[in-house]
């Protein structure tokens, strides 16, 4: 698998913070870089998907989560 290098700059406190995740963890400080950016990507591409799903939800008479639950359990 080919990887590419990404440089970022940390405050101390955040580095501190990752540090000692690491060594309480037993990963590296990239793994849980990895795991952290791959999450909050998830989490961007499930917001913009319901950003654009809400108007044909909202057509459909789903208003909250609510609604969805109440028709999908």
């Amino acid at each position: 698998m080919k990887t590419s290098t990404l440089t970022i700059r940390l405050d101390p406190e955040l580095e501190k913070q990752l540090d000692r995740l690491a060594a309480r963890t037993g990963r590296s400080r990239s793994e849980i870089v990895r795991e952290a950016l791959r999450r909050q990507l998830a989490v961007s591409q499930f917001q913009d998907l319901r950003r654009r799903m809400m108007p044909f939800a909202e057509a459909a008479g789903y208003l909250t989560d609510e609604d969805v639950f109440r028709d999908v359990s």
